[in-house]
């Protein structure tokens, strides 16, 4: 459900219906229940609801911090990832051109097509939380193939030889570490307790009793405001390859690698 939700409405969208259904449903509440309890009004438990909604909130905001702080961090890591493996394939590409035109050509189909399907097949399958290795494993095989069987001649090629066999190994790596990202979530005990949490805090605000109905409504509004929005993020940064904020292949079809892309 929420990789449909990611990939079928903008940020945009999902900000206002989470943001503002939480305001929205936090303020009917609010109003309902000082209708129903008009003493609440008089804030004589203020004191004890404060303390409460003091030390709860200061738990429950550490929380979503580190939550939040771990997914941006993981979205970080999961760009540098895709930004690696597609130098080293436009990596091997430069070095390819030391060799003779049969293993060049060789290592230039294997990579062509490897980025392909990682752009048109393996991408779309990772934005649809089924990320499959079958995508792109024959073109990777394709190029170890054309390295473990020609025998370089002469010191330049040994070089170059090496280092596109170094090359070779890092986009094996990298895209074994690009697939789990696509297949990692946040564990279920930190969504209960992050969306959960909103669900006593909320309603914490309800019974600090203010006078005004306007300072009520503004108070109870406002901690509301701030926790949809920061499970908002929590929402939208735990995929980093669905959504507006999710990583983009455009390093796959750069530099090097454009040349596989102009015809």
């Amino acid at each position: 459900m929420s990789l449909w939700l990611l990939n079928h409405f903008s940020t945009v969208t999902l900000a206002v219906v989470a943001v503002g259904g939480t305001v929205l449903l936090a303020v009917a509440g609010s109003v309902l229940l000082r209708r129903r309890h008009p003493t609440l009004a008089q804030g004589e438990h203020n004191d004890m609801v404060g303390v409460t909604l003091g030390m709860f909130g200061a738990i429950y905001g550490i929380i979503l911090a580190f939550v939040i702080v771990t997914l941006w961090t993981q979205l970080e890591d999961t760009q540098t990832i895709v930004a690696s493996e597609a130098t080293n394939a436009a990596l091997i590409t430069r070095d390819a051109g030391a060799f003779p035109q049969p293993v060049r050509a060789r290592l230039d189909a294997a990579v062509s097509g490897y980025v392909h399907a990682v752009v048109e097949d393996q991408w779309p399958r990772m934005r649809a939380g089924n990320p499959s290795y079958g995508a792109t494993e024959s073109h990777l095989e394709d190029a170890f193939r054309a390295l473990q069987t020609y025998d370089p001649h002469g010191q330049a090629e040994q070089v170059f030889y090496e280092q596109a066999v170094d090359h070779l190994n890092d986009i094996a790596s990298q895209r074994r570490a690009r697939l789990t990202m696509a297949r990692r979530e946040l564990p279920p005990l930190l969504q209960a307790l992050a969306f959960g949490g909103a669900l006593v805090l909320i309603p914490l605000t309800f019974l600090y009793g203010l006078r005004k109905l306007r300072v009520q409504i503004l108070f109870v509004a406002s901690v509301a405001g701030l926790v949809g929005f920061s499970l908002l993020l929590v929402f939208v940064l735990d995929r980093p390859f669905s959504g507006d904020l999710s990583v983009s292949p455009a390093p796959y079809r750069e530099g090097a690698l454009a040349q596989y892309w102009n015809h």
